[in-house]
């Protein structure tokens, strides 16, 4: 946990304007479908900050921040796994791509996206659906 959970005007100074853009529509769009609850924490060796979306013990994604970059991690686990190849056709190609390169650990398929627009939001809230059906009642 870092010592300090950052303000709005660390991260966007961490990330620059067009980043800091990408992450606040993510934490929206990621907040308007669910209610999940949300820690900080240091990004390890890699990152500067970790923020996580959690529920009952089990990890919905993780965002992460640096100079200049935004990482979205999202763990598919063997099923999610299958339920990502019978949507596959509905996801874009860079969002297939990164799929197929990251790495498969005993724990599931480990995909980290550093996006650098909005382009791919939608694609990425349907990998979210594919763990966990939003819970958070629209308007």
């Amino acid at each position: 946990m870092p010592e300090m959970i950052p303000s709005q005007s660390t991260l966007a100074e961490l990330l620059g304007p067009s980043r800091f853009a990408v992450w606040q529509a993510l934490c929206s769009a990621i907040d308007g479908k669910y209610e999940m609850e949300r820690l900080w924490g240091t990004g390890g060796k890699n990152w500067t900050y970790e923020y996580k979306y959690r529920r009952g013990g089990k990890t919905l994604c993780c965002l992460y921040a640096k100079r200049n970059c935004v990482g979205f991690l999202v763990i598919f686990g063997k099923e999610e796994r299958i339920k990502f190849e019978g949507m596959r056709d509905a996801l874009s190609d860079t969002v297939c791509r990164q799929f197929d390169a990251a790495k498969t650990y005993h724990d599931g398929k480990w995909v980290m996206f550093e996006p650098t627009d909005a382009a791919d939001l939608d694609d990425y809230m349907k990998l979210l659906a594919i763990k966990r059906k939003p819970n958070r009642k629209q308007p």
